[in-house]
């Protein structure tokens, strides 16, 4: 490696990640600095009382998982939670959110970017902050992609007053042009510069969420003391010669992509017709629906990679049978975002976060959103508020890594919500099989399937004879958000989904 690579959600998180490996950072530092830079940029989409995942590859080792994903609170008694629906217009149809007090989980972003960056970085983490602080504190220019996404999260965005006065200007939401300014945020990221997250979770400031959601919320000083960030063992597979590492459970997406990388590689057939791989999306959610039953069992994730389970599954694909779910509950947008960094020395990092769309609530002087995890259905897929025992939340964050001879070959995520899976293995597909480049391997059109709908952009042809069952077919006019937002890198590439107005820079 004679260069750093850095894709992300912004510019601006770019520029930061830039800066930072310019200044002597690895990419642990910079990628760091782009996630904070981003709660800025992408304020909609990330924050920090929200959860993510980060994979870290440094030279000489093997890939190594940072869970900083959210926690479920202790389920005690409320008179009565504050949590409710409202509805989003994304144009073309209209979603459901849950939002309010008792939507908000035990954050992680916090505590795992600051602790990983401790444990992992080279600079200051004073140093690497100062681009997030800067940007909060003089003001991020509204992009065409983050004012669409303020615009149709306007009903959460207006729901309290704290997020009125930060989030809008003259009784308008903030519009394409105008400047974003968190000065609460900048004062708040200079704190943690002085004195880490400890604060967050266990000093005034826990205090003070336990009081913002003392009526209608769940979390309480004891459930923030109690957070922790886990170390996992990535899960990987081979395939073509490399190497796939993904995000372990308790998540549920690195799971579902090497349970459906390891049924293309016996399948034998490297060309990929988007029939075969339509059939093996299918046989995916078959498999999750059977295999994984109980919210509450985090070793079902890992009993779905079995070889007798895979095997079974495959049996079912040769005989061309498959069982869909009739007409599944509507799809999340997904309010996420991605940074992928590979430093000049070949150290990785591949970091995804999220804020799920805001719970509506700022935390007072701090400017932060607070997260609505507990209000997302694909987090929630039983029902929501009804977990036994305090736990981490099962995510679809797939932050990966590709590796051959023990070298790093590409670095790759997604946001998406239930797309990250397919937008990550299609991407995958398209690069290692198909011989794209990797600008090309993001830019193809994709498809997704949930149930019998089967989701695809223009210029994928689609025959319902090749396929094994019924599927009702939405057609979108143009590449979409909806699709997910790739943002990789390789050893001399890097690319950004344009569906979601990443940007990539060399250095």
């Amino acid at each position: 490696m004679k260069k750093g690579i850095v894709a992300t959600g912004s510019k601006e998180a770019t520029q930061a990640a830039i800066d930072i490996l310019e200044t002597g950072g690895n990419a642990v530092d910079a990628a760091v600095a782009a996630v904070f830079t981003s709660m800025t940029s992408e304020f909609a989409l990330t924050g920090v009382a929200g959860g993510g995942a980060m994979m870290v590859k440094l030279v000489g080792n093997d890939p190594l998982l940072y869970d900083f994903f959210v926690n479920t609170p202790s389920l005690k008694q409320v008179k009565e939670i504050d949590f409710f629906k409202t509805t989003v217009n994304f144009g073309s149809s209209t979603q459901h959110f849950y939002i309010g007090k008792g939507s908000v989980a035990i954050p992680g972003n916090l505590a795992g970017l600051v602790n990983v960056q401790k444990e992992l970085g080279r600079l200051p983490l004073s140093v690497v902050l100062e681009p997030g602080i800067s940007l909060s504190r003089y003001g991020y220019k509204m992009n065409k992609e983050q004012a669409y996404i303020f615009r149709i999260l306007e009903p959460i965005f207006c729901h309290s007053s704290a997020a009125r006065q930060l989030l809008f200007k003259d009784n308008q939401i903030l519009k394409e042009g105008e400047i974003f300014v968190n000065l609460d945020l900048s004062n708040f990221l200079e704190r943690v510069a002085r004195e880490g997250a400890y604060f967050f979770y266990r000093g005034e400031m826990a205090e003070l969420m336990e009081k913002t959601l003392s009526h209608g919320g769940l979390i309480d000083y004891n459930s923030l003391n109690n957070y922790r960030v886990i170390p996992r063992k990535p899960i990987c597979t081979h395939f073509q010669h490399m190497k796939i590492y993904s995000n372990p459970p308790p998540s549920v997406g690195g799971s579902l992509i090497i349970f459906l990388l390891r049924l293309l590689e016996k399948i034998g057939d490297h060309k990929f017709p988007f029939s075969k791989l339509i059939h093996a999306m299918s046989l995916t959610n078959t498999a999750r629906n059977e295999v994984c039953t109980d919210p509450n069992n985090e070793s079902h994730y890992t009993q779905l990679l079995q070889e007798d389970i895979i095997m079974h599954y495959m049996d079912m694909f040769s005989k061309k049978e498959s069982s869909v779910e009739q007409h599944p509950k509507q799809t999340n947008r997904g309010c996420t975002t991605h940074v992928s960094i590979m430093d000049k020395a070949g150290n990785c990092a591949s970091v995804t976060t999220s804020n799920g769309e805001g719970s509506g609530y700022v935390l007072p002087g701090t400017g932060i959103m607070l997260n609505n995890m507990l209000g997302e259905e694909d987090l929630n897929p039983t029902g929501f508020h009804n977990w036994k025992n305090p736990r981490r939340l099962a995510t679809m964050m797939s932050p990966s890594i590709v590796t051959r001879k023990g070298k790093p070959v590409m670095i790759i995520g997604s946001g998406g919500s239930n797309r990250i899976r397919s937008a990550i293995v299609q991407v995958l597909i398209n690069y290692i099989y198909r011989g794209m480049s990797l600008k090309q391997s993001i830019d193809a059109p994709r498809f997704h399937l949930e149930g019998d709908k089967l989701y695809h952009e223009p210029g994928i042809k689609i025959l319902q004879d090749d396929i094994p069952f019924e599927f009702l077919s939405h057609p979108f006019d143009e590449k979409n958000l909806f699709f997910g937002g790739v943002n990789a890198v390789t050893i001399n590439e890097g690319y950004s989904d344009p569906r979601r107005g990443g940007t990539f820079q060399i250095t």
